[in-house]
């Protein structure tokens, strides 16, 4: 039975820098107040006209390239969003079309934060079974259109940023290398303290002025609520991939956790107890990113030498949902 191996990796994110003292302009804010409550510095957000499939497309191209792979011989797509381009159809069969594929499959998945993880679960099984051999999974976020930028929703405002992350998940016998296991999970009875209202097919209209007048449309959450919870289920996951796989934490070269906000990385970081130079964190100049977040740490990990052949990775994740899970892959 053949394993799933990431064989390349690559990212892309908007040229347009925002810093906090840029919200600043825009809302009551201060550069320390962002810092202290979020760990974020400065986020990207796309300039008008630019949409996720591109950023997709450009993140795609970057991993086929460091896999060596053509386009050509990629035999699936999925990737993960909470920010479609359009209600429908999904932003995966732009993406083939960005990549002059035909024919294949194109799987979005709405798992919000966790939702690359969920997309690796999805690779690794289809890998494993045979049915395909070279898979392109993404991540790609443009949360900036969707934001309150003003003092009302600087909650929500300050933490988000807009960026694509890919990996190309290929077929290996290599039996030292691979996706050892991964674990998923989901508790629906906290939907609603991470989520958008609006536009929902649950209402008629789908959207009305009243939704508008009321901000539905724009994210809300209960901060302290996810926080909280963020900082159980995320060790708990990686403890529970670990015990799968009869390895313990001290085995984990490296560990990339959702960037969510760096004070519940650094929680999940003290929790588990691993040093700090085993956690990779770049939220200080993307925010979160959701979907995105992993693969683009996971990018610039492996650009800036963090990984070498045989470390033991874990990837984990938290978000609306709720949603979470961990993945441990043999580099």
């Amino acid at each position: 039975m053949p394993r799933a191996a990431i064989l390349g990796t690559g990212f892309d994110v908007p040229d347009r820098v925002v810093s906090n003292d840029d919200l600043t302009a825009v809302m009551d804010t201060s550069d320390a107040w962002i810092r202290e409550r979020t760990g974020i510095e400065e986020r990207r957000w796309v300039r008008e006209g630019t949409t996720g499939a591109q950023m997709a497309h450009r993140a795609c191209l970057a991993a086929l390239e460091e896999a060596d792979i053509p386009a050509s011989d990629v035999d699936a797509i999925i990737l993960a969003t909470l920010s479609p381009d359009h209600a429908f159809p999904g932003t995966g069969v732009f993406l083939q079309r960005e990549l002059g594929l035909t024919g294949i499959p194109a799987l979005d998945v709405r798992a919000q934060c966790t939702g690359f993880v969920y997309g690796l679960s999805v690779a690794d099984a289809w890998i494993r079974m045979g049915q395909y051999r070279t898979i392109l999974l993404v991540g790609v976020e443009i949360q900036s259109t969707g934001l309150d930028v003003s003092t009302a929703g600087r909650d929500m405002a300050v933490l988000f940023g807009d960026g694509a992350g890919a990996v190309v998940v290929g077929a290996t016998d290599d039996d030292g290398r691979g996706v050892l296991v991964t674990r998923l999970h989901s508790d629906g009875r906290h939907a609603e303290t991470l989520w958008c209202d609006a536009a929902s097919s649950a209402r008629h209209p789908r959207v009305s002025s009243e939704d508008l007048a009321s901000g539905r449309h724009y994210p809300s959450m209960d901060g302290r609520e996810v926080f909280k919870h963020a900082a159980t289920r995320m060790p708990e996951a990686v403890e529970e991939a670990l015990a799968a796989s009869g390895l313990e934490i001290g085995d984990v070269d490296l560990l990339i956790p959702h960037q969510a906000n760096l004070r519940i990385s650094e929680m999940v970081r003290r929790r588990l107890q691993l040093p700090e130079e085993r956690v990779y964190n770049n939220i200080q100049r993307y925010g979160n990113t959701t979907a995105a977040t992993i693969p683009i740490a996971l990018a610039e990990a492996v650009r800036e030498g963090r990984l070498q052949r045989g470390d033991l990775l874990c990837l984990v994740a938290f978000g609306s949902g709720f949603t979470w899970g961990s993945a441990l892959i043999r580099w």
